[in-house]
């Protein structure tokens, strides 16, 4: 049952950030309806399940250099990878693709957070 929560609250978590992102970043749009960003976040979710530890595994030397901060661009690769595979999606450059990968990690963390804490 937990997993499914996580799951939930990872797909929420995407969505809200999704939405934060085209709401506040010049350059990050979202085309479509509720529909559409639910399923982007969908989609985001599994980037992230499936291809986000192989990405983590490969880059694992810079993130270790860089402290953690490396994370974020691994995270930002995953996000290239959704604007690359879905035309609801564009993101005008790396600054944009760095706010919104911020915006959409710190996002999924408050989420996370409320759903750990209850």
């Amino acid at each position: 049952m937990k997993f499914f929560i996580k799951i939930i609250a990872s797909i929420l978590g995407n969505a809200l950030g999704l939405f934060i992102a085209n709401r506040f970043i010049p350059g990050f749009e979202l085309q479509g309806d509720w529909y559409r960003l639910l399923l982007l976040a969908f989609i985001l979710a599994l980037l992230n399940l499936i291809i986000r530890p192989i990405l983590k595994l490969m880059l694992g030397p810079i993130i270790l250099l860089t402290f953690g901060i490396g994370i974020v661009i691994v995270n930002a690769l995953v996000l290239f990878i959704l604007d690359t595979l879905s035309k609801n999606i564009t993101i005008q450059g790396i600054p944009t693709l760095i706010y919104g990968t911020l915006i959409i990690g710190i996002t999924n963390l408050i989420v996370h957070l409320i759903v750990k804490s209850k």
